[in-house]
């Protein structure tokens, strides 16, 4: 039996009429492992707490299904709800813990870290120091999903890569890089602010 990606919301982004400022949030995936794992990527903002709880019920879930939940990054709009998932392990950026127990720097230098048989988890800064995207395998009808976080805004940002610079990206050059990387290893991509696409679809568009 194949995994699932579902996505729980699509984000959002525009810029608002005051400098400096934009409405968003972000997205929240569920990965369902056919292990009977479940994780959560990204939990929508601290405002959104009684709608992430009926996402979960539509999918038949409860907070205490979830194994495992992972905040791409360290911005509210991803990471507002993970205190609804006590009896979870929690990932934000590089970082882990459990209860009490923190682990730092978990990747080692390393560039990935297998969490399951098919999840990895991969670090992508660029957007921020030490943003991670999650590349799960053996997706049911989509393959190899990345679930990237603020790597990538949208689709929209594969056409105009100032979108994502303006997005707040605090190393472009390095951003860039990661976002070819995963461009190079996805079937899918579920960005940050956006709907999930094919990769495919984009690359014959720029042949």
């Amino acid at each position: 039996m194949s995994n699932q990606v579902i996505v729980l919301q699509d984000g959002y982004s525009r810029w608002h009429t005051k400098p400096y400022s934009m409405l968003a949030n972000g997205t929240s995936t569920l990965i369902r492992l056919n292990n009977g794992q479940n994780i959560i990527v990204d939990t929508l903002g601290p405002w959104d707490r009684d709608r992430l709880l009926k996402l979960l019920q539509d999918n038949r879930m409860t907070t205490s299904d979830v194994s495992m939940v992972i905040g791409t990054h360290l911005h509210t709009d991803h990471i507002g709800n993970l205190n609804l998932f006590p009896q979870a392990a929690q990932i934000v950026g590089d970082q882990r813990s459990s209860g009490d127990y923190f682990e730092f720097d978990i990747f080692r230098g390393q560039r990935s870290l297998q969490l399951t048989e098919n999840v990895d988890l991969i670090s992508t800064p660029g957007h921020m120091h030490n943003d991670v995207s999650v590349i799960c395998r053996n997706v049911e009808r989509f393959g190899t999903v990345a679930i990237v976080g603020d790597l990538f805004e949208s689709s929209a940002d594969l056409q105009n890569e100032q979108l994502w610079i303006d997005a707040g990206s605090m190393d472009p050059p390095i951003q860039r890089n990661n976002r070819d990387y995963i461009l190079s290893i996805a079937d899918y991509i579920v960005p940050g602010h956006g709907g999930m696409f094919k990769v495919q679809d984009f690359l014959q568009k720029n042949r």
